[in-house]
């Protein structure tokens, strides 16, 4: 059976945009994939958080794991600094990348722009990712377009280090999510949502409760004209609820579109809205169990021992392969 690993960073509620372009697709995958699913928390750490926020963060995203349908029995979920091996790798990673191949990275630029003391880790952490994924033997890892750099970088670090000293690691293959892998802004459908924007009406969080849920969603920019129809060139704004309806209902946007052309923005809106909270609603109701019982306790304690085991192998070969295991007499 092949594998798939990803991670989502613990930095904030996720949006119905990592919902749907991410987890969602997390649960499908978990049927036909030996899976791995870490929060990823290591790389939080590379902007300043608070303390308190980023452990409530990393056990909450955990319980919204398993409450949009990812199964203990079937995926192993963990936490990624409970697995030493993670960083181990990403250092021994570190140490094959070059300085020009890390520069060249987006997400390096973008979060670098501007601040007057950029630390060291938002350069070099995309070994760290590497390495998370190298671990596990992955053969597939579900990704959204603006990861795809990354998933470049990774693969070609696992083949200079196969090539330099040992054929140890798997070439992952990237799997894009079909048209969930972009949900837009609702205020800007230019760009993608996120958790991050300052703009509370942007995005929908999946904690959102209904009301907040359906007010956003009412505030959400669409085009000029009135006609329904998904054109994300000429029609943004409409294109992206479509999408999210779409989804969040599982049909194809060709049947959104049908389903929904002769409406109203304002009844696109309202349709969008409440497919979202019927989504959400009975999701944010596991996810508050499991945030108050020992179970996602007993969870992440299982994934973690599973993850160890896992990944000691593969960096004990790549230890072994670089020289650093002692040789004993």
């Amino acid at each position: 059976m092949k594998t798939v690993f990803s991670g989502v960073q613990p930095s904030g509620t996720p949006t119905i945009g990592n919902y749907l372009g991410a987890i969602k697709h997390f649960v499908d995958l978990q049927k036909d994939y030996r899976s791995f699913f870490c929060i990823v928390n290591q790389h939080a750490i590379t902007v300043p958080q608070n303390k308190q926020e980023l452990q409530h963060n990393t056990r909450s995203l955990a319980a919204l794991y398993i409450a949009s349908g990812l199964d203990p029995e079937k995926a192993t979920i963990f936490i990624q600094s409970e697995v030493p091996a993670h960083a181990q790798l990403g250092w021994m990673l570190q140490c094959i990348a070059y300085i020009g191949e890390l520069e060249r990275m987006t997400q390096f630029k973008d979060k670098a722009e501007g601040r007057s003391g950029v630390p060291g880790a938002l350069l070099t952490y995309p070994p760290l990712m590497a390495a998370d994924i190298l671990l596990y033997g992955t053969d597939i890892v579900p990704v959204g377009e603006d990861q795809k750099q990354h998933l470049e970088l990774t693969r070609t670090l696992a083949e200079r280090f196969n090539q330099q000293y040992n054929d140890i690691f798997t070439v992952p293959e990237t799997k894009i999510a079909g048209s969930g892998a972009r949900i837009m802004s609702l205020q800007n459908p230019e760009k993608k949502m996120s958790k991050s924007d300052s703009n509370q009406k942007a995005f929908i969080s999946m904690l959102d409760g209904e009301k907040t849920i359906m007010k956003k969603m009412k505030s959400a920019v669409t085009d000029s004209g009135r006609e329904i129809r998904y054109d994300p060139e000429s029609k943004p704004g409409v294109s992206n609820l479509l999408t999210i309806y779409a989804i969040s209902k599982n049909i194809s946007i060709k049947e959104a579109e049908q389903k929904l052309s002769s409406e109203s923005y304002g009844s696109l809106k309202e349709e969008t809205g409440a497919a979202v909270a019927d989504i959400l609603v009975p999701l944010q109701e596991r996810h508050a169990e499991l945030m108050n019982s020992s179970e996602l306790d007993d969870i992440l304690d299982k994934g973690a021992e599973t993850a160890r085991q896992a990944s000691s192998k593969m960096l004990a070969k790549a230890e072994r392969a670089m020289g650093l295991e002692r040789k004993k007499r």
